[in-house]
């Protein structure tokens, strides 16, 4: 009882100190980010990371910027924003426009960045704590945004100036995606700080030297053998949704939906194949606003651009005449689709909402979205076999890999690693590269789960931990993205635990069989189940869309509990649909030490005897063929539901993946995954010994030896006819 009382009383003392004059509960608020490592430098001058830039004279200049009036074009500016985005808001950018990047040094995919006149801040999200701490100098903030006492940066901005009136913080409205600017504004609303548009982009002006060019490379059409629909049936559909919202034009802003739009793809952006490029879709016309030198001319064929005077063809433009043309010939419309958030999406700018007048204004997610997700019959037969390419590309790979680590080849390191995954993937037919820079993190990159090596970081593979491995290749017929964890020597028993518990959420959700009306972020909770029952988790969401020869991701789908911005948007309420690809890539991270991510892409199709009781029902099919690591699984750990499943998985490997190996002669690929892919017993505990079967050394043996028998028996049959 006197315990219970000394709780008691600390608890009240804890809601009297931290209630506000209205008696509200509020959390103190961390206005000076996370404890930064090694910092401040002063302290620690041989011991700072390797990848650490020093962004003094970057800094200096940027404020220089920000108080001179011919750049700013108005009074001096007391803080300047800088986000990730590029004109389109495209998840990726160019290099040319990584402006944050520069600036910060953090090459994440996610941050945002305020800079005052004597301090600097990140926002981040989890996945890139670990990162944004090694890469930011010791001049930086760290907001790790979904941390509970972490402010927003209009929370930070009206504590850092609460004491200063008339506060001018600028941002370039070109880069801002609308609701965000909207955001802003009505969140410092009640302040003295103002939102101000700077037109002239203040990095533009320090990024002087060394500052990449555009590459000049052209478009091209996506056959339709590819594509499986013609671009202007694609049109006709857009029309038709315009006319259920009573919309007389639709400005269509994200590059991967005018690629998938107009059946073109282009080489605009690292990694995702499309034209840097807007487009305007009206009743009776369609634009396309584009760098002459990118349009070639069959682009102009396969788009009609000859004589364009009706309907069913495209009109070209200059790139650079998109904003002249939309601030006048909007003049001529009653409503104009402007596109808004979706998930991975953020929609139109600021500067393009800006450029159509409020009353003609309508914010809605781009149609294009719920189209280009549910792929067509085409699409999903390509989807198919592009991942079964890839899976051979990764089997190969990977015995390969695992063969040289093993005879101690020199030189493989984690940069090696991501090199020869992604030349396997290049001697694959209709690949046209890779889907995202590939992730190889060992020991202690791999709890890093957007970790990209690099020549100042990579680390030789070892044999005392764990590598991460997350790659995709983009292929004419489809996208991919597979993660497995791999390990060299002997796993201890907390890292076969951790991977057994990641590969049960995998198997959970794959597994499932659910009605029609279920929404995907409520999937979620099946994956992360198995970590969540012993207290650990991952700071990333489950699983994203994912495109068809495209994007990796695609809105709108969304398999994440922590969709908050999503929910709002109201993509994340979307329900499952046959057609639809998605991923399913739960881990587990152990800061400093290891971590565990798996990854496969899923189909949604329809349920045996779907129509029960009236109710439509749905399962999924996994499209990605890439064998686990037996070693790693803790097959006592599995319960007969698991086994027969992870059984099934493991015999279409060998049956779909198996005849491609044959087919293309990659022996070597083909006995490692025989040996990886060993059927286990559903019930009782299991011999481990026996499950994992033949050693590294006499399973490259027992597969040579084979290898050169088939040879043999391919080339008598050869000589015999």
């Amino acid at each position: 009882m006197a315990t219970l009382g000394v709780l008691v009383a600390a608890c009240l003392v804890g809601l009297v100190s931290s209630h506000d004059t209205r008696g509200v509960i509020e959390v103190p608020l961390n206005y000076n980010g996370a404890k930064r490592s090694n910092c401040p430098a002063a302290l620690h001058v041989d011991d700072q990371p390797a990848d650490r830039q020093d962004t003094s004279l970057r800094l200096r200049q940027l404020r220089s910027e920000m108080v001179r009036v011919a750049a700013i074009q108005g009074p001096p500016l007391d803080g300047y924003i800088v986000t990730s985005d590029d004109d389109h808001q495209s998840e990726t950018v160019d290099p040319r426009d990584m402006r944050r990047e520069f600036l910060t040094g953090f090459y994440g995919s996610a941050g945002e960045v305020v800079v005052t006149v004597d301090k600097a801040a990140l926002w981040t999200d989890g996945r890139y704590y670990i990162q944004a701490d090694q890469q930011l100098d010791c001049k930086w903030m760290l907001m790790k945004s979904g941390h509970e006492n972490v402010p927003s940066i209009t929370e930070w901005l009206k504590y850092e100036f609460r004491h200063q009136k008339g506060v001018r913080i600028g941002a370039d409205p070109t880069l801002v995606p609308a609701f965000v600017w909207s955001a802003w504004e009505q969140e410092l609303a009640n302040s003295t700080v103002r939102l101000v548009a700077v037109h002239n982009n203040l990095v533009d002006l320090i990024w002087q030297v060394d500052r990449p060019n555009y590459n000049p490379h052209g478009a091209y059409p996506l056959k339709e053998e590819y594509a499986g629909r013609p671009w202007q049936e694609k049109i006709k559909r857009i029309r038709m949704e315009m006319e259920l919202v009573s919309a007389d034009a639709l400005v269509v802003t994200a590059l991967d939906e005018i690629a998938w739009l107009l059946n073109i793809r282009g080489y605009d952006l690292p990694n995702t194949p499309v034209l840097r490029a807007y487009a305007i879709v009206t009743h009776g016309s369609v634009h396309l606003y584009a760098p002459r030198h990118k349009v070639l001319r069959p682009v102009d064929v396969h788009l009609k651009m000859d004589s364009c005077f009706h309907a069913d063809c495209v009109k070209w433009h200059n790139y650079t005449a998109f904003w002249d043309d939309l601030r006048t010939t909007s003049q001529a419309w009653s409503t104009v689709w402007l596109p808004s958030s979706c998930g991975h999406v953020q929609g139109a700018s600021q500067a393009i909402f800006t450029s159509i007048l409020p009353e003609r204004r309508l914010a809605k997610a781009s149609p294009v979205i719920a189209l280009r997700a549910e792929k067509n019959e085409v699409e999903i037969v390509g989807m198919r076999r592009a991942h079964v390419r890839d899976a051979v590309a990764m089997c190969d790979f990977l015995a390969y890999m695992e063969e040289q680590i093993y005879l101690g080849s020199e030189g493989w390191d984690e940069l090696q690693v991501a090199r020869v995954a992604n030349e396997f993937r290049l001697e694959q037919d209709l690949n046209r590269g890779i889907a995202f820079p590939t992730i190889a993190g060992y020991g202690a990159h791999a709890a890093l789960p957007h970790y990209e090596p690099k020549n100042t970081t990579s680390v030789p593979i070892g044999s005392a931990s764990t590598l991460v491995v997350d790659s995709g290749g983009q292929y004419l017929d489809g996208t991919t993205d597979v993660t497995r964890t791999l390990h060299f020597g002997k796993p201890t028993r907390e890292e076969k635990e951790a991977y057994t518990r990641v590969l049960i959420g995998s198997i959970q959700l794959a597994s499932l069989i659910f009605p029609s009306n279920l929404r995907t972020d409520q999937l979620d909770t099946l994956a992360r189940g198995p970590l969540w029952s012993v207290g650990l988790d991952y700071l990333h969401g489950t699983g994203h869309g994912i495109g068809h020869f495209l994007s990796v991701h695609e809105p709108p789908i969304s398999v994440s509990y922590l969709g908050e911005r999503s929910v709002s948007s109201g993509c994340s309420a979307v329900r499952m649909k046959p057609g639809y690809f998605f991923s399913n890539e739960p881990g587990y991270y152990k800061e400093s030490e290891y971590g565990v991510r798996l990854e496969n892409v899923l189909e949604v199709v329809q349920a045996d005897n779907s129509q029960r009781g009236g109710q439509k029902f749905l399962k999924f099919r996994d499209a990605t063929l890439v064998p686990y690591e037996p070693k790693l699984i803790d097959v006592n750990m599995l319960s007969p539901a698991h086994r027969r499943w992870l059984n099934t998985y493991n015999q279409r490997i060998r049956e779909e993946v198996g005849a491609e190996l044959k087919k293309q002669l990659r022996m070597k690929g083909f006995f490692w995954m025989m040996e990886k892919t060993r059927s286990i017993p559903e019930w009782g505990t299991i011999d481990k010994d026996a499950f994992l079967g033949f050693s590294h050394s006499n399973a490259s043996t027992f597969g040579d030896f084979h290898a050169l028998i088939v040879i043999a028996i391919l080339f008598h049959a050869y000589t015999s006819t």
